[in-house]
């Protein structure tokens, strides 16, 4: 069975983005990039909501045509463009870049994804994933955290009363400060 794993950057205070929906605190270097190229190109899906699809489909697709991309963004345009994507979103009438879109998060077509062979399905954006943790579907977490202070913006995660017991599998600091850590749901 594939595993739905949340992947974002975050600051140490806990926010996505600033206030203004900046995202330029982000240290993503070369080999922040191999690494995350790494843990993508085995993932059979990315799920991601509307947002997150659209900055990702507005640069993506052509990053390996700029002569200033670094190795590791030429790859991973490679990495995105043949990803099968599927986006989330009551709003978006089409997408390309062999996407599909849902309308709604339905729990039991969730598990029929992850039912279906191949690699693990890659969950980004705040919002959907604080859907997917409502509904339990989440079976991974691997938080970066960026060391900045944002001060406002946007949390990772929405207030909630449920409660979700995790399990460190793996931390990993990277040159540039920012520290991975990878947590499992609890059994």
């Amino acid at each position: 069975m594939r595993k739905i794993i949340m992947s974002m950057s975050v600051s140490l205070d806990g926010f996505i983005e600033g206030p203004e929906r900046q995202i330029d605190w982000h240290l993503v270097d070369d080999e922040l990039h191999r690494h995350f190229n790494e843990q993508l190109s085995g993932m059979g899906a990315f799920l991601n909501g509307r947002v997150t699809h659209e900055l990702m489909a507005g640069f993506w697709p052509t990053a390996d045509a700029d002569p200033a991309s670094s190795g590791p963004m030429v790859e991973f345009a490679r990495i995105w463009r043949e990803m099968p994507k599927v986006v989330f979103s009551r709003t978006l009438e089409r997408a390309e870049w062999n996407t599909t879109i849902k309308r709604d998060v339905v729990v039991e077509e969730i598990r029929e994804l992850t039912a279906q062979p191949g690699g693990d399905l890659a969950l980004g954006g705040a919002d959907l994933g604080t859907c997917f943790r409502r509904l339990g579907l989440i079976d991974e977490y691997r938080i970066y955290v960026h060391p900045v202070l944002v001060g406002r913006g946007k949390p990772l995660f929405e207030a909630s009363d449920d409660r979700a017991d995790l399990r460190l599998v793996e931390s990993r600091a990277f040159g540039n400060g920012v520290v991975m850590l990878h947590y499992r749901r609890a059994a």
